[in-house]
């Protein structure tokens, strides 16, 4: 192995590689099963590509333009988990915000998008490791960040890093990560215990007592991100059982086992008002969200799958283990 961490780049249309950078040459982490030398997921503001691995004890982020030229480099943090390492930048007006929980002394920090410059770093206060990307909206008249993490959920401002409020628990370690259907944030978690609960946003310092408007445990994910659309709240447990609640009173509509799937590692997508799961083994199951349970179609790719997928137009792109595809009309615009 050549301890290389690569970005490529290839034409939406053919599949074909347009160039290949090596982004850091390091020696392996150690890994849990799931995860990957290259879980994080690239971001673009258009201008540029940010790209964040594991440098040995050191979180490394990095730009590159579209041609593969490197921009720039940080390393902004130290960073150190038994299971490796997946912090994807996130992108908010001129910076590029990273997660680095951690077992250790873990912190947000907000890079300069133009130069890598450390703009803030706000510490984390449990020093336990977490895999969530932050979520950032605005919310009434405050912009809000939140992040499940670090035996919490909490809200920061992404402008100064500054907690807003903060919910105790529900549990200690975090993958999947969170979303907003513009009134409620919804998540499931975690170890050592699953949970399920949506949360209305808002409000300062602690709002454990007031804040949480449903929560359940029954077949929650730890891995797999759920999803939010129209009136429903959707989400695949890791064994592979989905769950539609009603998303405003948590009624949990019907809950059922994805026919053949097995394991489910990847987030689940919504497009067209459906919702797509993907199991570890490379089946594609698209469901209509609604008071019951139907598979519309099932396709399977033919290898492992782990990472999410990502839609452009009407076409998906999916990493599998040793491919990376795409799904749609014979021709892309």
């Amino acid at each position: 192995a050549t301890e290389e961490r690569l970005l490529l780049c290839l034409d939406r249309a053919t599949g074909r590689l347009l160039w290949k950078q090596p982004v850091l040459k390091s020696p392996f982490e150690s890994l849990h099963r799931l995860n990957s030398h290259a879980s994080s997921t690239p971001a673009t503001d258009g201008q540029r590509v940010y790209v964040s691995f594991l440098d040995q004890t050191q979180m490394y982020v990095a730009a590159f333009d579209f041609d593969g030229k490197r921009l720039w480099e940080a390393r902004p943090g130290v960073f150190s988990s038994k299971h490796g390492f997946c912090s994807s930048p996130v992108l908010w007006k001129d910076k590029v915000i990273i997660n680095g929980d951690h077992d250790g002394e873990a912190y947000l920090v907000a890079l300069d998008a133009a130069t890598g410059k450390e703009k803030w770093k706000t510490p984390r206060p449990n020093k336990t490791r977490s895999y969530c990307v932050p979520l950032i909206r605005t919310i009434g008249e405050r912009n809000e960040m939140i992040l499940s993490g670090s035996k919490s959920v909490a809200s920061y401002d992404p402008d100064t890093g500054i907690q807003q409020w903060l919910i105790d628990g529900p549990t200690e370690q975090y993958v999947a990560s969170m979303v907003y259907n513009g009134t409620l944030l919804f998540l499931t978690c975690g170890f050592p215990e699953h949970h399920m609960m949506a949360i209305r946003p808002g409000g300062s310092g602690n709002v454990t007592a007031s804040h949480i408007v449903w929560r359940t445990q029954k077949a929650a994910s730890y891995v797999p991100s759920p999803v939010s659309i129209g009136p429903y709240f959707v989400v695949v447990s890791d064994g592979g059982v989905a769950s539609c609640f009603v998303a405003d009173s948590g009624e949990r509509l019907w809950m059922e086992r994805i026919p053949e799937g097995r394991g489910h590692s990847a987030s689940l997508l919504t497009a067209n008002g459906l919702v797509y799961f993907f199991s570890d083994d490379g089946l594609m199951s698209v469901v209509k969200p609604g008071p019951t349970f139907e598979v519309l179609a099932q396709s399977q790719l033919g290898e492992k799958v782990s990472a999410s997928p990502a839609v452009y137009g009407d076409h998906l792109f999916l990493r599998g283990e040793a491919h990376l595809f795409c799904l749609g009309k014979a021709s892309l615009p």
